[in-house]
This record gives structure tokens, C-alpha cells and sequence, in this order.
């Protein structure tokens, strides 16, 4: 059987986009909170009841469901009790009243005013207002107090149509339908037919079949168009009718291939009898027809609501293994209607089929109000010695974003002097991008800077404080241009009572103290690392797996300039090498530990003096010192054309990163290891990849890839964490 929610998942996640609000009335029906338990990942859940009330249903009833899926679910969810909105009440009370005149149907204040307040209305309006993106009911709802409305409030065009999709289970005889996949358009929806309503609606079945089903899976969509009566078309479209509409289809459909090409597998067949639709010598009727086809249809544009409905309960109750849900067409995606005997998995489909969709047209682009989720604004900033990128997010998504260069030239006058000399300079280029984009700090709900060379901190979201800003600007634990990022924050804020933070810098620790134990006493183990994108990618995967950062084992290799690989335990980063002094495996610019002995020697031999050492340690060793080239893509290319010295090298270090990763075993101290995950810009090649879910293999665990490094994205999430409640920012320095 055809894995429809699989092909949703994948296709859903490789939109990288931003969720949609999707608003579910019926919250206190436990097969609606199920669904949405498996929806995190593709939505924004606004249930509508008190938050205790769906914590106590979930609580009582989907314990199975596991701790860790129904906290992450919660926590990723708005609760709107209609009852404690007045604003949103009376906004929604207006509109009601202003639709009514519009459509000559009288109705009082007070009248209006108890209609919203239902939840299904009140998730109703507040999709049509832009308040949310989506509307999902049914369940327990009869249609006239959900789907009618849904339909008379969120049409958008002036034919609707809903269609049953089924994937039907292997026993099915898959000469009938190919693939064992069949789509039901229903023609009931709409209160009059002609043979241009039954045109769009064949046509907008057929559209809604092919946007779901892959073409490698269906490579055709054959759709036939039943007739029904020879008396007229009170009890369906008439013979006459439908060869009237199978006229118009051709126009029509035209119209969709120009919109996408995909709409040109799509066939439509009229007047076609019932009995051959469903049969399973149809393939065999059609072909004696002569239709334009070889086979059977997967798509049948049903009569009436009767049938419609006849078919889809039929199907349902003979396949009850069947993944089936339904789709509305001619809403602009904005309303999931639900059968009142449906299922957490039937739900859970129709909500991605309807989201997929959404993304799919490319039209959405996120929820036009953020009521019930803030969009705060966060200014990011990340200087480099060369640069310093700047990002404005709005909410998880970045709207604009810029790399501000600085010149040889700019920098002359600083050459020689403490970085923070830089410090006006830097920040005049960052009023100058605010203003580039129409924007003042008054805009703004915080900054958040890159995290500079500090006393060693826990991980987290760091306000940027007095006691900071003097350890910055002294320069104590070293210079470097990521200092800038925190007094720059600091400054742009300073007196408009926003805050200014950093989040997870470079000497993040907390490790144990017998990790930092040396065989001399003079050197212990100093922990400096990628903590921002270590960190950050840790998150992902917690997300992703719908949890927490605190209650998954991960080990992390971040693989660019310098290569740090990390152990994160239950929400602590325990262990990590010092990629900063060149500790751990080589890289494309630096040595990796090297042998004590012989380094000893080398640094008293003369050769060297101490500085052209340091250089060599850190910048120009590793692939650069032994191949001259610090681009893994040509090391690469070496390899493909036979160069042996390349190939060792490039064996060596991928046997140092996986030599790193499985020396992390021990950190975990027994507890499992949930995955191994790689990041940095050495990620994005398959080869390495490859090679170390090979040798790492013995772990158990499996690899996954997060390429680059994130570093803005990552910043804005940490600001965002904090002010929108889901994390405390942490006072500088800490009290241990």
C-alpha cells in the first residue's frame, strides 16, 4: 500500500517554510488533540478551550501517546477560551453583522455576538479575518452548525467541491483502481449544478488528486464524470449535463497546465455509468469505449451528495485498514472539513494534505496577523573580522539579512588595536542597514549579538549586562571580533528598556571536572568551541523528533574551518575538543592534536619561531599544511582522479571525525545514544558523510545531516526563546 503519510511528511518538510496557524474549535475531542500531537512539525496548534482542560484530557487520555510528544505538543500550542477574548468577540461580531447586510440576512448584535463565541464560528472567523490560516472541524460539529458555514464564510470561488481521497490496502483488487488509490469528488456541495459548476468541480477533483499523489506514483490521473438520471438534474447531473460539462473541461483544464505543468497528466472522461466506474471489469469497458486511456480511473466525480457520501462510508467501513481523509477544494485551503466518525489518523492526514497544498501554490507565505503566535522582531547580529552579518527576524523567519563588508581600507586605522576600537564604526554600519529597510529601533523587541571571548558559561540565552560589557571591552580572555556583538547589542538598546542578549558563545562549558583533567597539572583542558551551532543543531533534532533538547543524546560534529565534536546528555554539553586551539581531529586549516614528543622537539628545533607555530597550529594546518588546499571540494576531486596522497589525507581526517565521534561513548555513561549529528560546511559532502555513518556504525545510532552552520537562525531563536516565555535569560556572570 502506497505510504501517503510518508510522502506528505517529506514533501512538507523539504518546503522549509514557515508553519501555518491552523485553529481547531473542537479541542476537547481526544481524536483531535491525537492528531495534532503528530502535526508539530507542519503547524502552529491554536486549540479553542482553557489550556487546564486540554491538559487534563490529554493527561487522562492519551498517556500512550508518551510524556515527551504531549509536553512538546503543548508547548508549541496557543489555548483561546472564546469566553476570554472581548476583543476578538467583538471584532468578529462586527464582520458578522457587516456579512449579514451584505447578504440581506437580518440578524441583532446580541444574535451575532452568541454565534461567534462558538468555537467552530469563532475558528471560522478567525480565518477569514487573517487571524489564523486555517480552520479544521467536523468532528463532532453537525454541518449546519460547522461545514456550512465554513463553506458560505471561506469560499472563494463560486463552486466548492470535497474530495475523499483513499489509499486502499493491498487486498484490494488493484485492477479497479491503479495503485489502489482512488479519489471521490463530491458535486453535492454546491446548492445549484450546472455544466460549469460540474466542470470546475471535475477538473478541481482531479487537481486536488494530482497535488497529493506523486507522478511516479501516478503517472496518469484519469478521472471519470458519472451520470446519473435522464429526468434533469434534480437528482444529479443529467446525461445532457455532463456532456455539456466534458465540453467545457478541455478550457479548463488548459487554464490549470498553464499554472502548472504537472495538470497536464490529467484526463477527464463525461457520461460515464456508474456500474463501469466501479467495476472491476472497468478497465476492460473502457477500453472497448475507446477512451483516451489504458485502465481503470482513480478519480470519480460522484452524482450528488448522496452517492458521494455513500461511496466514502462504504469504503471506509469495507477497508477499514484504508488511509483515507478528505480535502475541500475552492477554499483556498483554509477549512479541513472532518467526518463525524473519523479517526486521529484521518485527521492527521486531511490537515497535511490541506497544509501541503497550502505551501505547494507558493501563494502563502505566513499568517497575516500573529494573534495568537507574536512575531517579535529581533535584530541579529554576528561580527566577523571582515564583516559583520546583520539579520532581521520576525518571528522564526528571516526577512532581510545582509553581510556588512568592511574593507582593508575601513579597517586600516584599527590595525594593531584592541578590538573594540572598532566599536563605532561597526555600529554606524548597523544604523545605516536599519534604516536601509525603513526600520528604527523602536521597531525592534530585542538584539541579540554573537557571543564573545567570556569567563565560561552554561549554555543558554545570556542578558547583556555591566558586568559583561567589562569583560568584553577588557579583553582578558582575548580579542577577537564576536566581542563586538554583545556591546553593539547593548549600545543600539541602550534606554528604550529593550533587551540586549547573546546566546551560547564560544566558551560554553559544562563539562565535569574530570574532563578537563590533563596528565600535567600546569594544563588543564580548557573547553572552547562551535557551541552556537552545536547547540542549535542539538535543538533541531529535538524538534524535529517533537522533544526537547533536555531529554535527548546526541553527539554533534560540527565540520568546517576548525572540526569540534560534542556530547550533549539530557541538556547539558558535557564534553567537546577546544577546535579553537586545534584539539581533535585536523581540519581544512588546523593541526588537531598532535604528538607530544615530536611537537616538543619541533617547537625547540629552531625552525619555527613561536608565532609562525601558532599560525601553522591554528589557519595553516591540517589540508592546507599537507595538500596546500583548505577546499575539501578539491581534495575531493583530487581523489576522483587518482591522487593517492590526497586520498590518505582525506582517509586520515574522515577516520579522525568518526575516531572522535565513538571516543564520545563514554560521556553518555550507558544511557543510549539517540543519533549522531553533522553540521558545518564539510556536511554538505556526501562522500564524508557516507563515510562516517560507516564507521561509526558501531555506535548504533543513525547519522543525520544539518549542512552550514545556521549561526543567525540560531542567535534569533534564542532571543525568541526567552521573550516569548519558553526559557529565563540568565544574569552575567553566573553565581557557581
Amino acid at each position: 500500500m502506497f505510504d501517503i503519510e510518508a510522502s506528505l511528511d517529506s514533501r512538507l518538510l523539504a518546503e522549509s517554510r514557515n508553519r501555518p496557524t491552523v485553529v481547531f474549535p473542537e479541542a476537547l475531542d481526544a481524536r483531535t488533540l491525537e492528531a495534532a500531537c503528530f502535526l508539530g512539525r507542519f503547524i502552529r496548534p491554536v486549540f479553542l478551550a482553557p489550556e487546564a482542560e486540554v491538559r487534563a484530557l490529554a493527561t487522562r487520555e492519551l498517556a500512550r501517546l508518551g510524556e515527551d510528544r504531549l509536553a512538546y505538543t503543548l508547548s508549541e500550542s496557543a489555548f483561546v477560551d472564546p469566553a476570554t477574548r472581548p476583543d476578538l468577540i467583538g471584532e468578529f461580531t462586527g464582520a458578522c453583522l457587516d456579512w449579514c447586510r451584505e447578504h440581506e440576512r437580518p440578524m441583532c448584535e446580541d444574535e451575532a455576538r452568541s454565534l461567534v463565541s462558538e468555537p467552530g464560528r469563532f475558528g471560522i472567523w478567525a480565518v477569514k479575518l487573517g487571524h489564523a490560516d486555517m480552520v479544521v472541524g467536523g468532528a463532532i460539529h453537525e454541518p449546519k452548525a460547522f461545514f456550512r458555514p465554513m463553506v458560505e464564510l471561506l469560499a472563494q470561488r463560486a463552486f466548492t467541491c470535497e474530495a475523499g481521497v483513499f489509499v486502499l490496502p493491498d487486498e484490494h483488487p488493484e485492477e479497479v483502481y491503479p495503485q489502489n488509490i482512488v479519489v471521490f469528488g463530491d458535486v453535492g456541495v454546491n446548492a445549484s449544478m450546472s455544466p460549469r459548476t460540474l466542470a470546475e468541480v471535475a477538473v478541481g477533483t482531479c487537481a486536488v488528486a494530482r497535488d497529493l499523489i506523486p507522478e511516479d506514483v501516478l503517472p496518469e490521473i484519469r478521472c471519470a464524470m458519472v451520470s446519473y438520471s435522464n429526468r434533469g438534474s434534480d437528482e444529479g447531473p443529467s446525461p445532457e449535463l455532463v456532456r455539456r460539462a466534458a465540453d467545457l473541461v478541455p478550457e479548463i483544464l488548459a487554464e490549470r497546465v498553464q499554472h502548472a505543468a504537472r495538470y497536464g497528466t490529467i484526463h477527464i472522461q463525461g457520461e460515464v455509468k456508474v456500474n463501469v466506474a466501479l467495476s472491476r471489469r472497468s478497465a476492460d469497458l473502457y477500453h472497448a469505449e475507446g477512451l483516451p486511456w489504458e485502465g481503470a480511473p482513480n478519480v470519480i466525480v460522484c452524482p450528488n451528495l448522496d452517492m458521494g457520501n455513500l461511496l466514502y462510508n462504504l469504503y471506509a467501513t469495507r477497508f477499514p485498514g484504508a488511509r483515507k481523509f478528505p480535502v475541500m477544494f475552492g477554499l483556498r485551503f483554509q477549512g479541513v472539513d472532518l467526518p463525524m466518525d473519523c479517526t486521529p489518523e484521518d485527521i492527521r492526514l486531511a490537515v497535511k494534505a490541506s497544509v501541503m497544498r497550502l505551501h505547494h501554490y507558493g501563494e502563502w507565505q505566513r499568517t497575516p496577523k500573529d494573534t495568537f503566535f507574536r512575531r517579535h522582531r529581533v535584530l541579529v547580529l554576528n561580527p566577523g573580522s571582515t564583516s559583520t552579518k546583520t539579520s532581521i527576524f520576525e518571528g522564526d523567519e528571516e526577512r532581510f539579512t545582509e553581510e556588512l563588508q568592511h574593507s582593508a581600507e575601513d579597517l586600516k586605522p584599527f590595525e594593531g588595536r584592541p578590538i573594540t576600537e572598532q566599536f563605532a564604526f561597526r555600529k554606524e554600519a548597523v544604523l545605516r542597514f536599519l534604516a536601509g529597510h525603513g526600520l528604527g529601533l523602536a521597531d525592534l523587541d530585542a538584539v541579540a549579538g554573537r557571543g564573545g571571548l567570556l569567563r565560561p558559561i552554561p549554555h543558554g540565552t545570556w542578558i547583556v549586562g555591566e558586568a559583561m560589557q567589562a569583560d568584553l571591552k577588557a579583553g582578558g580572555r582575548g580579542e577577537h571580533a564576536s566581542n563586538l556583538g554583545a556591546l553593539i547589542a547593548s549600545e543600539l538598546v541602550a534606554g528604550t528598556g529593550k533587551p540586549a542578549y547573546i546566546i551560547d558563545p564560544v566558551v560554553v562549558d559544562e563539562a565535569d571536572p574530570k574532563v578537563k583533567v590533563s596528565g600535567l597539572k600546569e594544563l588543564p583542558r580548557r573547553v572552547i568551541s562551535h557551541a552556537l551551532n552545536q547547540i542549535a543543531t542539538a535543538r533541531r533534532y529535538a524538534e524535529e523528533h517533537e522533544t526537547f533538547y533536555e531529554r535527548i543524546n546526541v553527539i554533534v560534529a560540527h565540520m568546517g574551518g576548525g572540526i569540534t565534536v560534542g556530547a550533549h546528555r539530557k541538556g547539558r554539553y558535557i564534553d567537546v575538543n577546544n577546535g579553537l586551539d586545534g584539539e581533535g581531529p585536523f581540519s581544512p586549516q588546523r593541526t588537531g592534536s598532535l604528538p607530544p614528543g615530536q611537537l616538543i622537539d619541533l617547537c625547540f628545533s629552531g625552525k619555527y619561531t613561536k608565532a609562525e607555530l601558532k599560525l601553522k597550529n591554528k589557519g595553516r594546518g591540517g589540508l592546507l599544511d599537507l595538500l596546500g588546499t583548505a577546499d575539501l571540494r578539491e581534495v575531493e576531486r583530487r581523489v576522483d582522479a587518482g591522487d593517492a596522497e590526497a586520498r590518505l589525507v582525506y582517509e586520515a581526517m574522515t577516520y579522525q571525525i568518526a575516531k572522535a565521534i565513538t571516543a564520545l561513548a563514554p560521556a553518555f555513561e550507558g544511557q543510549a545514544i539517540d543519533a549522531i549529528l553533522l553540521t558545518g560546511g564539510m556536511a554538505r559532502s556526501a562522500r564524508l558523510v557516507v563515510e562516517l555513518r560507516r564507521l561509526t556504525s558501531a555506535l548504533g545510532c543513525p547519522v543525520q545531516v544539518y549542512p552550514g552552520e545556521n549561526e543567525m537562525a540560531a542567535l534569533a531563536k534564542g532571543a525568541l526563546r526567552v521573550l516569548s516565555g519558553r526559557e529565563t535569560a540568565k544574569d552575567y556572570p553566573p553565581t557557581n
